[in-house]
């Protein structure tokens, strides 16, 4: 036999083994995306003119990209918190306004993702929005970061008001400048929220609810804001004007890794 031969005959056995050794492997299965309890709705499905404008599927975060989880751009809450919503905007609908929420369910994972983000301490890619007169190092001192979120449980909402008719809020576009969240409304990145005093998600004590310096309209929008959501059984987080948990919660202890998905309620009566 030629070399060649025993050369074609060699590369031909190893063949033969690999494949064997491939076919014999188990195939390796993929691990199924949990799915939200039956308590869990999409918040359109109960209450469709509720604005939405989730913050967290977009760049437009103190992350300055879209996080963990956050696979479409959708309000998921629990029922009964899905419900007092609706009544809430029934109430300001009379008056002129909507609500329109920025974030609602939040994944265990986009808040994992957060810690991350807030331990690179090189990262600062929007400081000068969301928090420009706070040292990276201390926002998990200062409550600003946690491993844990009330967002996880499914009854927690971040929300606000618009006047109505809404105007559009233009896209934000990566890397243009910024301006700092508690800047005049004016100088702030455009929303159509009325003036609250700060933007979303501002890192400032200018976004406790009962900030002294806060008067005015901004005062009163505030006020509007608490007043309507606590009148159907929401308690604000003092230390954020737009975070409101509904009491009492229906999974007070459990924190939810599921995606931010329509797929996650699929199926899921609204009523």
């Amino acid at each position: 036999m030629t070399r060649l031969g025993s050369a074609l005959r060699a590369l031909t056995a190893t063949a033969a083994a690999l494949l064997t050794v491939t076919t014999a492997a188990p195939a390796a299965r993929a691990v199924p995306e949990p799915k939200a309890p039956r308590e869990f709705v999409a918040l359109r499905a109960v209450a469709p003119t509720i604005i939405q404008e989730m913050r967290y599927t977009t760049p437009h975060n103190f992350v300055g990209e879209p996080v963990d989880g956050y696979r479409q751009p959708v309000c998921i809450v629990t029922r009964p918190a899905a419900q007092a919503l609706r009544r809430a905007q029934s109430a300001l609908l009379r008056q002129g306004y909507s609500l329109k929420v920025y974030d609602c369910y939040r994944p265990q994972r986009a808040v994992d993702h957060f810690v991350r983000w807030a331990k690179d301490l090189e990262d600062e890619t929007m400081k000068k929005e969301f928090y420009p007169q706070v040292d990276k190092s201390r926002l998990f001192a200062d409550g600003y970061i946690a491993e844990k979120s009330g967002h996880s449980r499914g009854s927690t909402v971040d929300l606000t008001i618009v006047k109505l008719p809404a105007l559009p809020t233009r896209p934000y576009v990566p890397g243009e400048p910024l301006a700092p969240c508690y800047a005049p409304q004016a100088e702030r990145f455009p929303d159509n929220s009325v003036d609250m005093g700060t933007g979303y998600d501002c890192f400032d004590t200018l976004s406790h609810t009962d900030d002294p310096r806060i008067t005015g309209e901004q005062r009163a929008n505030r006020e509007l804001l608490r007043g309507t959501l606590a009148a159907v059984g929401f308690v604000n987080l003092p230390e954020e004007w737009w975070h409101f948990t509904y009491k009492p919660e229906p999974f007070p202890d459990r924190y939810f890794d599921f995606p931010v998905a329509v797929r996650s309620v699929a199926g899921h009566r609204a009523g």
